[in-house]
């Protein structure tokens, strides 16, 4: 391998007869004046006898076609294998042509590409194309992953890609981008299984109920368990919100999220919301000021003076007369907007419970997964997150000013789709909380970590906080543009993410310094939508179909006519509740399956087995 053609200070050609050059293949020039510059291949290209000479576009132009010839290579007969190499750093003077490359040792580029130790880091996956380093890796690199090719499952056999989490202090926060089918929920496992490796605290917004890490990943004898570092809650069931400690703020964003809200039906939360209420209490007043407003004040004052009434009705009246006096000016249509809402959020379940759980997760340096609808996680993340937030803050506020202050952990903030929770152009519940974490949370150990299948339409000031992020495939124009804007992807690479394989990804990090090619290791747990649906819908089928079929055995071989005699004993037996001609259209099923079979006799027509 030598270079040819016109170089630069940071870019050369290079050409081989037997090596076909890879992408982001890693080289080393022997320029010794230039000290052995290190270099990245950034291009590929083969020239052969079958391409026609005029051929001069890409990488093969007239400079590199009479280098070749030059230095001895026969442009007919030959096939020349070409790559364009762009250097880690520029060079103080142009490469010189026909120098010598050589694939690099380990420890000649071991700052380039390990900036943690295992112990310490995150291990995410394999440098791409780093292969022909592995034989000098240290043995503490060797051996730490699988990698999934294909269908195939092998060992490590390259550079572990170590993600620093602890530079993130420095350089906060991570986006993780990637189209349906990339490999993104897949990368974004492999993450939080690495923090629970580390024991960091996290909390994870899961709108797909799929981060779940009890089931053990195939192929991997040797795959660590996740069972006691992490705790899945669902809202409503196991999590909610604590009324009482909600301020005026706190009710007027849970209530915009489920359903946006008018001016006047702000001012309706303001006016009759009071500190330390209770769900009852609230909704209570709400639910009576409501039907106050609809009978009136003339009529609540003539029952009133009317009497004859029990004494639970004079206290009913008494109480709406108190509520028309206070809040009788308010708007019927508004305080019965407010009445839905309330009412909405407490049928699913959030203000049932509190968030003890999750502060328990948190402090025992658990990875705390909280399920739910997405509208109902886009109403509680912003009361949990803030609550969190602000708890972790005032510790560290405390400590600053030299105050005793009850200790609370930092922590991470993981949410799938995370577009939903901060969007672009509009609000959301949790918005305000995130962007104030994304601005400020580096400084009192609050991070996030944001997966998203678009980019643009997550908020602007959130994404030009991800100091790191992980790019899977990506086909729409405008994600890859959004894209393009936020990282030091070049155009080539930009290029390319629309055929990236599901699994590869590039990290663009401040904490690395470039963009680096890695494939994501295999996950040590599965997802529990790992199923295709095609096969679910097959063994449902069959097992359907099994459950008939022993239902059936006693009575064969069975007569139509006898359907109606056996129905009850069938339905019961095969756990169906069929009518008859729901039994014979499944007979006939069964037959044109070849697993009964079917005999036409001058009396009857008889089923039997196969």
């Amino acid at each position: 391998m030598q270079i040819v053609g016109v170089t630069t200070q940071h870019e050369v050609y290079v050409a081989s007869k037997e090596h076909k050059f890879r992408m982001n293949e890693m080289v080393v020039i022997e320029d010794q004046s230039l000290k052995n510059p290190k270099g990245e291949v950034v291009e590929t290209f083969s020239y052969n006898r079958y391409i026609p000479m005029g051929f001069d576009k890409g990488i093969v132009d007239d400079q590199v076609l009479k280098t070749l010839e030059h230095i001895g290579y026969d442009i007919g007969a030959d096939d020349i294998h070409l790559a364009k190499v762009r250097l880690f750093e520029e060079a103080p003077q142009p490469i010189q042509t026909g120098a010598r490359i050589r694939h690099p040792e380990f420890h000649e580029i071991e700052s380039l590409l390990v900036q943690s130790n295992p112990k310490d880091g995150m291990v995410l996956g394999e440098v791409k194309s780093t292969d022909f380093i592995a034989p000098s890796l240290p043995d503490s690199l060797n051996g730490l992953l699988h990698i999934q090719e294909e269908d195939n499952l092998r060992p490590q056999n390259g550079v572990p890609f170590i993600f620093d989490i602890r530079a993130m202090q420095q350089y906060p926060h991570i986006g993780v981008f990637g189209g349906s089918g990339s490999g993104k929920s897949f990368g974004l496992r492999v993450m939080l299984e690495e923090l629970m490796k580390l024991q960091i605290p996290t909390i994870v917004f899961d709108p797909h109920f799929e981060m779940n890490f009890a089931a053990a990943a195939s192929g991997i004898d040797d795959a660590p368990s996740y069972h006691e570092r992490y705790t899945v809650v669902q809202i409503g069931r196991d999590v909610g919100v604590d009324f009482s400690a909600l301020s005026t703020r706190d009710v007027e964003r849970l209530l915009q999220a489920a359903g946006s809200l008018s001016e006047s039906m702000v001012n309706v939360i303001q006016t009759i919301h009071k500190r330390k209420d209770s769900y009852q209490s609230f909704s209570d007043r709400v639910a009576n000021l409501a039907e106050a407003l609809e009978l009136g004040k003339q009529k609540v004052e003539g029952f009133l003076h009317d009497g004859g009434m029990s004494r639970e009705e004079i206290s009913k009246y008494t109480t709406f007369k108190k509520l028309l006096d206070q809040f009788g000016s308010l708007p019927l249509a508004s305080v019965k907007g407010i009445q839905w809402r309330v009412n909405r959020l407490n049928q699913a379940g959030l203000f049932q419970q509190n968030i003890r759980a999750i502060e328990q997760g948190i402090h025992a340096g658990q990875l705390v997964v909280v399920q739910g609808a997405v509208w109902l996680l886009q109403v509680f993340s912003s009361y949990v997150i803030g609550s969190l937030y602000g708890k972790r803050r005032t510790y560290k506020d405390a400590k600053l000013q030299q105050q005793q202050g009850e200790f609370f952990p930092p922590f991470v903030v993981v949410t799938d789709e995370a577009h939903n929770f901060a969007p672009k152009g509009y609000d959301a519940p949790a918005k305000s909380v995130l962007k104030e974490i994304a601005q400020e949370g580096r400084k009192y150990g609050v991070f996030l970590i944001f997966a998203t299948q678009r980019p643009t339409l997550l908020d602007e000031t959130i994404t030009a906080q991800l100091n790191s992020k992980f790019v899977f495939r990506t086909v729409r124009g405008t994600d890859i543009q959004t894209i393009k804007e936020e990282t030091d992807l070049t155009h080539d690479e930009g290029k390319r993410l629309p055929y990236l394989r599901s699994g590869d990804v590039f990290v663009s990090s401040a904490i690395i310094g470039r963009t680096m090619a890695v494939r994501i290791r295999l996950a040590h747990s599965a997802s529990p939508h790992t199923l295709n649906p095609f096969d679910e819908l097959r063994q449902m089928t069959e097992a359907g179909d099994e459950a008939v079929l022993t239902a059936l055995k006693p009575h064969l071989p069975i007569a139509e006519m006898s359907i109606m005699k056996e129905l009850d004993t069938l339905n019961k037996e095969a756990q169906k509740s069929w009518d008859v001609q729901s039994w014979k259209q499944e007979l006939e099923r069964l037959c044109q399956q070849g697993k009964l079979t079917k005999q036409k006799t001058p009396f009857a027509t008889l089923y039997d087995r196969s």
